[in-house]
């Protein structure tokens, strides 16, 4: 189930004048801040200008993964597993989670001597990942016994069901306090001496003394009108889902040509490995030089497009981004939630990679096409960070593909940020300085 501004508002709670942190945005990195922060007694309110969940956070692959991380995310993500082991409990709501492993398949003994590469980050971290021989790998996946060459292999990461989980953690803020609005934009904020003194939405002010920006895709542009540089940049990702299939395997799979998963509905969630496309426009001109070291790592998995398949066409993207006033209508209330056409060369893919390479899925009919809009910054780790020009104003961003799974470990670590707490992790590698300071450019592990 994919939501879209089409799809009925669920979550309207009154505006109230005002609170201790507004939150823009409402998927998996702005709910799971919410959460914690409205556990520490904190007043929030979560504003969403399209609905909860609207975007990537209900249109991604539904891992929760330590597996192939950057190594400085990696903590960040190990507490986020442990949280999300507990989390259906902590607010009682069925959000779908299992540990069933994720796998990483190779095709010949090049590919597993990458995947060997990070297993020493995986030691520092006492994870319990390993290299599999083939025979090892048909243990696992019953279909097509002797195709894989062998994998690496993290039992104890999971997945949980993307369109379920964050709903019902909304739900669950909402229980113990949080204010969740849909279909109200947050225009910009407001400041007084020097610092944030609340947001301004598209229904009015609201008065609060920190706000957490964790818009998505989105977080550029708003911060763009903030002149504040975030260099980040979107990529269309497509995924489908079966019909009910046989059950021959029970987690998450990864290989050059596919990835899929088994769904609680019986049916998988698959999608083509090496497809991710990037629709050019002027912010793909604007950013083209801090991208260029991830654009030399990741050439065969992203496709360059100049057409209209993002759903905005060539020239407008081309247009270069107007700046707004706080009493004017945004950008935010123009488009409500990006909802891109699927990439039919994807579902094509699709379609001969299960034939290929998954014989119990040939034949089975795709139920479901979507695409959803990642954001991506330079180095492909987020932003968890306070603007240092705006005192009181965080970003929480540019997750780049990973954010479901990281999602509770980087909202407990926003919340403390928020909080004034002294940090758990180190979160160097995750300062907005770094685009600005002169530091190099590293690539993490990608998409």
């Amino acid at each position: 189930m994919i939501f879209s501004e089409k799809s009925p508002i669920q979550f309207q709670d009154p505006l109230p004048s005002q609170v201790d942190v507004v939150i823009i945005g409402a998927g998996i990195i702005g709910i799971s801040t919410a959460w914690f922060l409205s556990k520490s007694g904190v007043s929030v309110l979560v504003c969403e200008k399209g609905r909860v969940a609207g975007e990537q956070s209900s249109r991604n692959w539904g891992w929760v993964r330590q597996q192939s991380r950057d190594a400085a995310e990696l903590p960040i993500v190990i507490d986020s597993v442990n949280t999300w082991a507990g989390l259906s409990k902590d607010t009682g709501e069925d959000l779908g989670f299992t540990r069933e492993g994720v796998l990483y398949l190779a095709d010949n003994d090049e590919q597993l001597t990458e995947y060997e590469r990070w297993l020493d980050v995986a030691k520092q971290h006492q994870l319990d990942t390993r290299i599999l021989s083939s025979t090892e790998v048909d243990k696992l996946i019953s279909d097509n016994p002797g195709h894989w060459y062998g994998g690496m292999y993290t039992a104890s990461d999971g997945r949980a069901e993307p369109f379920k989980a964050v709903p019902g953690i909304t739900r669950a803020v909402q229980r113990v306090g949080g204010l969740i609005r849909e279909n109200c934009a947050v225009r910009t904020i407001d400041l007084e001496a020097g610092r944030v003194s609340g947001v301004v939405t598209e229904s009015g002010r609201i008065r609060a003394s920190s706000v957490v920006c964790a818009a998505g895709a989105w977080s550029s542009l708003f911060a763009g009108n903030l002149n504040i540089k975030l260099p980040q940049l979107t990529i269309r990702g497509t995924v489908a889902r079966t019909a009910p299939a046989p059950d021959f395997f029970a987690g998450n799979a990864y290989s050059n040509n596919i990835s899929f998963r088994r769904r609680m509905d019986g049916g998988y969630t698959v999608s083509v490995s090496g497809l991710n496309e990037h629709f050019v426009g002027a912010d793909s001109f604007r950013y083209f030089f801090p991208f260029l070291p991830s654009l030399f790592a990741s050439t065969k998995y992203l496709r360059l497009r100049f057409g209209n398949g993002s759903g905005v066409g060539l020239m407008k993207r081309l247009t270069p981004t107007r700046k707004w006033h706080a009493d004017e209508i945004s950008p935010f209330e123009r488009s409500r939630v990006l909802n891109p056409p699927p990439s039919q060369t994807a579902i094509r893919q699709i379609h001969e990679q299960m034939s290929l390479h998954l014989p119990s899925l040939a034949g089975i009919a795709l139920q479901e096409a979507w695409a959803g809009m990642i954001d991506v910054l330079p180095d492909v780790v987020p932003v968890m960070d306070e603007v240092e020009a705006y005192p009181g104003l965080f970003l929480a961003t540019g997750f780049s593909g990973h954010g479901f799974g990281i999602g509770p470990g980087a909202g407990r670590v926003m919340a403390d940020m928020v909080m004034g707490r002294p940090a758990v992790h180190d979160l160097t590698r995750f300062r907005l300085s770094r685009f600005t300071d002169g530091s190099k450019i590293i690539p993490g592990p990608g998409l």
